[in-house]
Parts: C-alpha cells; sequence; structure tokens
C-alpha cells in the first residue's frame, strides 16, 4: 500500500469538498420542499372547510369576499369557471404536491404517474379557467396590475406544464423533474401570494405596509409578479450550483436557502394565523 501523506490528505479533502456542499444543498433544498409541501396540505385543508363550508350554506359572497372574482348571479358560465377554479385549486395544493416526495414515487409508480397527469391537466385548467374570469369581468380587488400578473402566471404554468409532458414522453427523466419543479413554483402563485403576505404581516408586528384593503398598493403590485417569479429565480440559482462545482457559493446560497425555508415557515404560520384560520 502507498504511504498516506499530509499531501495526500489535502487532496482527499479538496475532492471531498464539492460533493459535501452538494450534499448540504440538497438537504436544504428537501428541507424547504418538505415545508412547502406540508404548508399546501394546509392550504388545502382552508379550501376545503371554507369554500366547501359556504358552498354547503349557499353563502356565495363569503366566497366574493376572499376571491379576486366573486359569484355573480345569473352568471352561469363564468360561476362554473369560479366553481372549476377553487375545486381544482383543492386538488393542486392537496394532491400535485405528493409528486415530489421521493417514497411515492419509489413505492407508488403507478399513483405517480396517474397523479402527475392529473396534476399538469389541473395546472393547465385552472390557469385557463383563471385568465378568463380574469379579462371577463371587473376586478373586485386587485386592479389591472392583479390581472396581469395573475395572467402571466397562468400563461407560465401552461407552458412549463408542456414542456414536462415533453421531456417525461422523450424520457428525460433529470429535465422532466426539473420542469416539474419549475411548474411546481407558478401553479404555486397564489400559495405563494398568500404565505409572503402571512410573512410580511408578522415581520411588521400585524400591519401590512404598502398594502390596502383593495390589494393595489405598492407591496401589493410588487407581489402580484415577485410572488413567483422570485422564487422561480431562487430554483434556478438551485439548479445551477447543482450543476457547477461552486463550493463556496455553494454554501452561500445553502445558508440563504435555510433562511428562506424558515421564512417559509413563519409565512406559513402567518397565513394560517391571520388569512385563513379565522375564517373557518
Amino acid at each position: 500500500m502507498g504511504e498516506i501523506t499530509m499531501d495526500t490528505i489535502q487532496v482527499q479533502q479538496v475532492a471531498n469538498q464539492p460533493r459535501s456542499t452538494l450534499s448540504w444543498l440538497k438537504r436544504v433544498g428537501a428541507a424547504w420542499l418538505t415545508t412547502a409541501i406540508l404548508g399546501q396540505g394546509l392550504f388545502a385543508f382552508y379550501i376545503l372547510v371554507f369554500y366547501g363550508g359556504h358552498a354547503l350554506d349557499a353563502n356565495w359572497q363569503a366566497w366574493s369576499n376572499r376571491m379576486i372574482h366573486g359569484i355573480i348571479e345569473g352568471d352561469y358560465l363564468l360561476n362554473a369557471a369560479v366553481f372549476i377554479h377553487i375545486l381544482l385549486a383543492f386538488i393542486i395544493s392537496g394532491l400535485g404536491p405528493l409528486q415530489f416526495v421521493p417514497q411515492v414515487r419509489t413505492n407508488f409508480p403507478t399513483f405517480h404517474r396517474i397523479n402527475g397527469r392529473f396534476y399538469l391537466t389541473s395546472g393547465v385548467i385552472i390557469s385557463v379557467s383563471s385568465i378568463y374570469m380574469i379579462w371577463s369581468r371587473e376586478a373586485i380587488v386587485g386592479g389591472l396590475p392583479g390581472q396581469i400578473g395573475t395572467s402571466l402566471d397562468g400563461i407560465l404554468v401552461i407552458i412549463f406544464a408542456f414542456i414536462t409532458v415533453r421531456f417525461a414522453m422523450a424520457r428525460k427523466i433529470k429535465q422532466h423533474s426539473r420542469w416539474a419543479l419549475r411548474f411546481f413554483i407558478v401553479v404555486s402563485g397564489v400559495w405563494f401570494f398568500r404565505i409572503i403576505r402571512g410573512f410580511w404581516i408578522i415581520a411588521n408586528n400585524g400591519t401590512s405596509p404598502g398594502s390596502n384593503a383593495n390589494l393595489t398598493g405598492p407591496f401589493d403590485i410588487a407581489l402580484n409578479f415577485a410572488g413567483y417569479l422570485v422564487p422561480l429565480l431562487i430554483l434556478e440559482i438551485y439548479f445551477y450550483l447543482q450543476d457547477h462545482n461552486k463550493p463556496m457559493a455553494r454554501m452561500i446560497f445553502t445558508g440563504v436557502l435555510f433562511l428562506l425555508t424558515l421564512i417559509t415557515a413563519v409565512g406559513i404560520y402567518g397565513a394560517a394565523k391571520i388569512l385563513w384560520l379565522p375564517n373557518l
């Protein structure tokens, strides 16, 4: 056997460093995704209890009070679009994130395939119905920036769904998985809108600077776009650092991602405490 020297140890340490930083990056990324999945499960519970409960009571005004567009008596076609939107939002938040649980992919491949198709299809349908609702009625809240921001999000959902399916059919698993995560980010735009607002309120001691009742303040306008574009940018940085051997950048971004995981958890808590649970 060859002699082990300090030079050998140093070479081994350098060789192992990128692998170690990559491992930590993936672990923290998994921690964020787990937090997001649990948060979306809570959002699905809220949708079921709030919208389902008021539907049973025929209290459609309660729906209108919590949506950019509400139920309008006699407008059957657009009201149907609202119903579809709520139903698919529940399915997307409750079942869709299961696609990213490794144990589900490994142990239940048939469910993964079927649920994946339904997840992508639901995302496309809800995006089309959202865009239709947005431009067919005057916005109750959000104004023109809300209409544009939501429409852009919906367009990205449709595009990303198409690309995700294309790579799945080509059996290019890595590309398929990455585009599925991009789809997850943009289809979760409504969820991000709420948890970022929840964090903002908690961080400002129960107030929401830059926001107003009509959601047309500067913070509201920025959130209409940043709510999904910033998470998408963060995901792209994550992919880039997975592919490129930059140990220092990985270490810094891992720390940032850990902080964002904490912020996400606080945002989920804030959204639940302030926006969801009080209305149940």
